[in-house]
């Protein structure tokens, strides 16, 4: 059965970043990239909300905002999900 969420192997260093990722840019990237070599993570999972209570004006749809965040982070490890709106 499959829960959904992003593989994480037992022994496996996960990071979480979370947050509305309107839009996904650079330095999400740098943190995660900083975040893997001083923790020595195996992975980051970038938590995209579905939205931003802090923001007046709602985020870009979720599906746009899940697609930019993949096209940027390129790197295997970085692990982009949607697990927040999924679990309601």
């Amino acid at each position: 059965m499959t829960t959904g969420f992003p593989l994480a192997l037992p022994g496996q260093r996960i990071g979480l970043l979370g947050g509305s990722f309107d839009p996904a840019h650079a330095g999400h990237l740098l943190i995660s990239q900083v975040a893997q070599r001083r923790l020595g993570l195996d992975r980051i999972w970038w938590l995209v909300s579905p939205g931003n209570p802090l923001k007046l004006h709602g985020p870009a749809p979720l599906s746009a905002r899940i697609t930019r965040a993949r096209r940027l982070a390129r790197d295997p490890r970085i692990i982009v999900t949607d697990v927040e709106a999924r679990l309601g």
